[in-house]
């Protein structure tokens, strides 16, 4: 009987304590004394309720607009480099391949006295899709021992083709594939709204990656490998014919200049980049500001290319005022300068305002929000996700004030297309340029002989915009 006093007596005690540990609430929760904390914080004052009212029913961007910067603001640059037409990207991630072309279209349009001239971005934007696929297959069969859950497969997997990409991308299909003007091979519904085309090569693409994976975990010969994989290869770019069109091999360059001069030649789509363009890509460097890294030093990013036989983006990591002195002095030079930055923040879109004041969040809410550009990479509250081209600066008492940046998002938007970015802004959303090796400075120019410092593929900089 003792006994059995005993086990009743541990199983009581083990019960309350069970029942405490239920009731017990853990540290960190929302309770509702705390949820009344805030209503009695909040107070609902008239103040508190005309802004409830204004948030609530009206864009806020519209309701944040600083007047007075929007009244101060014109148009007016001291120096523009000649450009002629804006580009559209529709609902695609071209905009690192539009503002590639974008740097050399007006040395084009000067050099062959036209109106105007646009390259055919729907052709590079094909053979992109194909090289990423087979650098995806490639890094399947590869990988193939290692488990899908890894964190290096499943960014291989995330997006096998996505439509974004880096100067370095630009650069290798250009040298492998040449260019072709736009009438060349136009755009197409699905080049210029890219989210089908994406969603069935990429799902066709994991479903390989399955099957090739198997075969080299069954000791299948690596001819047997390559041969399947070639097999799929031809698939996709079957699907991409369906859905872009056939790129030309030879094409016919028809064009009539502003004298009413007809002219019409048959180019490769290498030789008409050779004789139209004449432009050595190898000879420009990208320079980032990344203020998660110690400036001056040379990096690469790993699994950061679109073509399997091409290295990684490499880069040289400046500060940057540094970065605006090399922006400032090609522009005025003429010279665009393609770049990249976080267009997620302090964008007006009907005036074409890039400025960090344009919108004031803080005093209406009573914020504040202030990070340093290595919090806001350290966060992800900025990464790159646009690509664009610097073509002029307005210069006040020997300092830039705002800077003009043809995007590629059609007339509609900014002012006929064009952009002003404030020097605030520059300063803190601008996250890489690039410029030709000849106008760095040699001190900087030897960095590109040293040992580059890895990053991982999930550093916030190599997100592909």
């Amino acid at each position: 009987m003792k006994k059995h006093l005993q086990i009743l007596s541990i199983l009581f005690i083990i019960g309350i304590l069970l029942s405490s540990m239920i009731i017990a609430k853990p540290n960190g929760g929302i309770s509702p004394e705390l949820i009344q904390k805030f209503e009695q914080q909040l107070k609902s004052d008239a103040n508190d309720r005309a802004i409830m009212n204004a948030v609530s029913g009206t864009d806020l961007n519209k309701l944040t607009l600083n007047r007075e910067l929007v009244n101060r603001h014109n148009d007016i640059f001291s120096m523009k480099i000649k450009t002629e037409g804006i580009t559209d990207q529709k609902s695609t991630g071209r905009c690192w391949m539009y503002a590639g072309f974008n740097i050399m279209r007006p040395s084009v349009i000067k050099k062959y006295n036209l109106a105007a001239f646009e390259f055919s971005q729907n052709y590079l934007f094909f053979y992109d899709k194909l090289e990423k696929a087979n650098l995806f297959l490639e890094n399947m069969i590869s990988t193939a021992d290692q488990d899908l859950s890894d964190r290096m497969l499943q960014k291989y997997l995330e997006a096998p083709v996505a439509d974004g990409g880096w100067w370095n991308y630009f650069t290798a299909l250009i040298d492998k594939y040449g260019a072709v003007p736009k009438e060349a091979m136009g755009e197409t519904v699905n080049s210029e709204k890219s989210r089908n085309l994406n969603y069935i090569v990429n799902n066709l693409l994991r479903s390989d990656a399955i099957i090739l994976r198997k075969m080299v975990n069954d000791k299948a010969k690596t001819k047997d490998i390559q041969a399947k994989k070639e097999a799929m290869l031809a698939d996709v770019y079957r699907l991409l014919v369906y859905h872009l069109g056939r790129p030309p091999q030879e094409f016919v360059w028809k064009y009539c200049d502003k004298d009413e001069k007809i002219v019409e030649k048959t180019y490769t789509p290498q030789q008409f980049f050779s004789d139209v363009v004449g432009v050595d890509l190898s000879e420009y460097v990208v320079i980032f500001d990344h203020a998660m890294h110690p400036y001056n030093k040379y990096y690469r990013m790993e699994y950061c290319r679109n073509v399997f036989e091409k290295p990684n983006m490499d880069f040289i990591n400046l500060d940057i005022a540094t970065i605006k002195e090399l922006t400032l002095a090609a522009v005025l030079d003429s010279i665009p300068v393609w770049f990249a930055a976080d267009v997620g923040h302090y964008m007006e879109r009907d005036h074409g305002i890039m400025a960090v004041d344009i919108f004031d969040y803080e005093t209406l809410f009573n914020i504040d929000l202030a990070l340093s550009k290595k919090d806001r990479l350290l966060t992800r509250t900025v990464t790159p996700t646009h690509g664009m081209v610097f073509t002029g600066v307005d210069i006040i008492d020997e300092k830039p004030v705002k800077w003009l940046v043809e995007n590629s998002w059609g007339k509609d938007l900014g002012k006929d297309g064009h952009w002003s970015m404030y020097d605030n802004w520059f300063k803190d959303y601008l996250l890489t340029i690039v410029i030709p090796k000849d106008r760095l400075p040699q001190t900087i120019q030897d960095l590109l002989k040293t040992k580059p410092t890895m990053l991982s593929p999930w550093d916030p900089m190599a997100e592909l915009y």
